[in-house]
């Protein structure tokens, strides 16, 4: 295919465009509707506090991938910038990231004790039949010992309830923004 048949995409400006129409293209962000922290600061501190106590007994890869993937299942962009930002900054490789969203087609980029943490966050995020199925739950008992199970259900559990004032508030990605800078991948 030839490149004069190929579409611009929205990073590649065409030539015979300004600057001004290059960035006319994009739709404008939407404006955040409260502020959650500010409003409700004592909730915002209960839930720092709650995910800094998950991340003590988790290892820090599967932490961010339970993030991404229960924000990709919320529809969560501002918890996606955040977690994927995140997860490269401590080493992550972007294939894997990107694959998350597909990975039961894609679970040779993942270990076996990380499928079962991403399934286990998937029925915990749906909750679809009201409770998370019992094969679900095994498979992540196979895989963590009971300390770390209660972790990755309370990561799990904390990702969704950040993801909860985010969505109906309407936070949205901060261009720029540098990852937190928590713990690297050794």
């Amino acid at each position: 295919m030839t490149t004069e048949n190929t579409p611009a995409s929205p990073t590649t400006p065409t030539t015979d465009t300004s600057p001004d129409e290059k960035t006319a293209a994009y739709l404008p962000e939407h404006t955040p509707r409260i502020s959650v922290a500010e409003l409700a600061p004592d909730l915002y501190r209960a839930l720092a506090r709650a995910d800094a106590a998950t991340r003590k007994g988790l290892d820090p890869v599967i932490g961010e991938l339970v993030k991404i993937r229960a924000s990709q299942i919320n529809h969560c962009a501002f918890c996606l910038d955040m977690h994927t930002k995140d997860a490269l900054a401590m080493g992550e490789s972007v294939e894997r990231i990107v694959q998350l969203s597909a990975w039961e087609e894609s679970k040779h980029y993942y270990t076996a004790k990380e499928i079962a943490a991403i399934e286990l966050t998937e029925a915990i995020t749906v909750l679809t039949d009201g409770f998370v199925p019992d094969e679900v739950y095994a498979h992540a008992a196979e895989h963590f010992d009971e300390k770390e199970l209660a972790h990755l259900i309370g990561a799990i559990t904390v990702i969704n309830a950040w993801t909860a004032p985010q969505c109906p508030r309407r936070s949205r990605p901060r261009s720029g923004r540098p990852p937190c800078g928590r713990r690297r991948r050794p």
